[in-house]
């Protein structure tokens, strides 16, 4: 009765441990282990020596989290996503550098014709020349132009003195298509003073028998300081310039010498020595405001 009692009490506990799973280490975390039947000296169920059968451990409870691993090897790339929205626009950037000029395109279409515009003046279309070739020498008064071409070939020394009727042209007269444009003119040609000290004389332009007002008078002065006396400096000249305000129709060009606006006193005036005296004129457009 005793002996089948322990028996019993000892196939339960061998039950109990086995649904329980034993008594084992926390410290491991490996796969149950399974022992082998045993001795077990100091398991004695009524005074005999148990016999351990295979059981399985409990784990324990969870480790401390372990150190970080060696990094691994790089993956594979992924697959491209799906293109995103699109993003807000940015700030304008800075201006660029001027590219290369590229190639010439096609030549375009030929364009309607356009309204007539209204007539405007060409400036070659309107232009006269006065030249001859002779002296002059009055200190003051107009330059003449001759009118006989065939008597001042034969006199190209001839010196003109005031009162010579030989000569009839006393102005390079011109024909003024428009009344809203100007009047460009230019005299070249040798001129001297001489024979005195401190003295002036200026030549200058005319239109109609008045100097140029718009925008102001055309002219060149000449000085002597001292010397004069002595002194005979014959010098191409050039003087030039434009006028506004005159009139459509004929203009009477007068190009002339006299006395000097600063006061000095008038000297031996000479126009022209062995070389052609020219009087310009030109119809223009008048200047931009």
């Amino acid at each position: 009765m005793m002996r089948s009692r322990v028996k019993e009490n000892t196939m339960l506990f061998v039950l109990i441990f086995s649904l329980t799973g034993g008594f084992c280490s926390a410290k491991d975390n490996k796969p149950p282990d399974t022992k082998p039947v045993q001795s077990c000296p100091s398991c004695k169920h009524g005074g005999q020596t148990g016999m351990w059968t295979y059981m399985t451990c409990i784990p324990g409870a969870p480790g401390a989290p372990g150190r970080d691993g060696a990094k691994g090897d790089l993956g594979s790339p992924g697959k491209t996503g799906t293109q995103g929205p699109r993003g807000a626009d940015g700030k304008k950037g800075a201006k660029g550098e001027i590219g290369i000029q590229g190639s010439a395109g096609q030549k375009g279409e030929r364009g309607d014709k356009g309204d007539s515009g209204t007539p405007r003046l060409a400036s070659h279309l309107n232009w006269k020349e006065c030249a001859w070739k002779k002296a002059y020498n009055t200190d003051s008064g107009l330059i003449y132009v001759s009118a006989d071409r065939h008597f001042v070939t034969q006199l190209r020394s001839f010196v003109l003195r005031p009162g010579d009727n030989r000569f009839y042209y006393t102005n390079c007269d011109f024909v003024k298509k428009y009344a809203d444009t100007a009047l460009h003119v230019y005299y070249a040609g040798n001129l001297r003073i001489h024979g005195c000290d401190n003295c002036c004389s200026r030549w200058y332009f005319t239109f109609n028998g008045a100097e140029c007002s718009s925008p102001g008078t055309i002219d060149g002065a000449f000085y002597l300081y001292r010397l004069g006396q002595n002194l005979s400096p014959h010098y191409q000249r050039h003087i030039e310039g434009h006028c506004n305000n005159i009139q459509k129709g004929k203009v009477r060009v007068g190009f002339s010498v006299g006395k000097c606006v600063t006061g000095h006193k008038l000297a031996d005036a000479y126009t022209g020595w062995h070389s052609m005296n020219r009087i310009f004129i030109e119809e223009v457009p008048k200047a931009q405001q």
